[in-house]
């Protein structure tokens, strides 16, 4: 009777035993698991593409069909590919131009003597400048902007003109002082016999007229520039300007109230 007591007794205690082991190594497992799945996550970077180029800064000279042109752009460049950053496929542009017109029928003669020691222009009763505001985009059509090569891309600019109308004055024999046409002068003032020369840039400024209006350019340009830094670029288009009211130059021509003429210039700057 002891015996079988002493034996149910050992058989408890192993089966305790077993049982307490058993939980201990589920519980190394599962902690074991829970460490693998705790385990952080290795990150690895992300590539890096060149150094952006985000502004460009430029200005430059047109010869126009009617005249000439000196602007300034400022641009910003966008790019969405990060490998890319450094091109500039495509810019916004802000722009301010400021524009001397003329009739392409002007003729600048010597004063009345010969001696070439002032000169004018026949006919002419009005000199017309005009500031321009505009803004637009210049887009890559062909080529890769790459150290050595050349580019072409497309240029669209619109925006606010605004007219400065100065009248011209001449110098003539028969009155002391500088005229400008009008019906009462119109006879001395288109008579070559009596010119004596133009008065100069400077006599009626104070009656300068300002007429607003719009403009519209669009052209090709071709970068030329040695690294992706620099702006060299040689732009040919047309430009159309409206204005609000019709303009004579000369005066055997009629007045307009719109510009159209084809141009090229030159354009140079910096980018970052």
């Amino acid at each position: 009777m002891q015996m079988t007591q002493i034996a149910r007794i050992l058989s408890l205690v192993v089966g305790c035993c077993c049982a307490v082991s058993y939980a201990q190594a589920q519980v190394v497992t599962r902690s074991t698991d829970t460490s693998k799945k705790l385990q952080p996550l290795v990150q690895h970077p992300k590539p890096k593409g060149p150094k952006p180029i985000k502004h460009e800064v430029s200005g430059g000279i047109r010869l126009n069909s009617d005249g000439w042109s000196i602007y300034s752009d400022i641009g910003k460049v966008k790019t969405k590919d990060v490998r890319h950053a450094d091109m500039f496929h495509n810019v916004r542009i802000w722009q301010i131009e400021f524009t001397e017109k003329k009739n392409p029928k002007e003729q600048k003669i010597d004063a009345s003597d010969g001696s070439g020691s002032n000169t004018y222009v026949y006919g002419k009763i009005n000199n017309f400048y005009s500031l321009k505001l505009g803004w637009g985009f210049r887009k890559m059509l062909v080529g890769k902007p790459d150290p050595g090569t050349v580019s072409i891309h497309w240029v669209n600019v619109g925006g606010f003109a605004l007219g400065l109308l100065k009248p011209y004055y001449i110098n003539v024999y028969s009155d002391p002082s500088a005229i400008k046409y009008t019906d009462a002068t119109k006879e001395n003032f288109l008579n070559q016999g009596v010119i004596e020369g133009s008065a100069g840039f400077s006599k009626g400024l104070s009656e300068i007229k300002f007429v607003p209006g719009f403009h519209f350019k669009s052209a090709l340009h071709f970068d030329f520039s040695a690294n992706r830094k620099n702006v060299l670029g040689v732009e040919t288009g047309f430009n159309i300007e409206y204005y609000t009211q019709a303009v004579q130059l000369l005066a055997n021509q009629p007045a307009v109230p719109y510009f159209l003429d084809i141009f090229v210039g030159v354009q140079f700057g910096r980018r970052w």
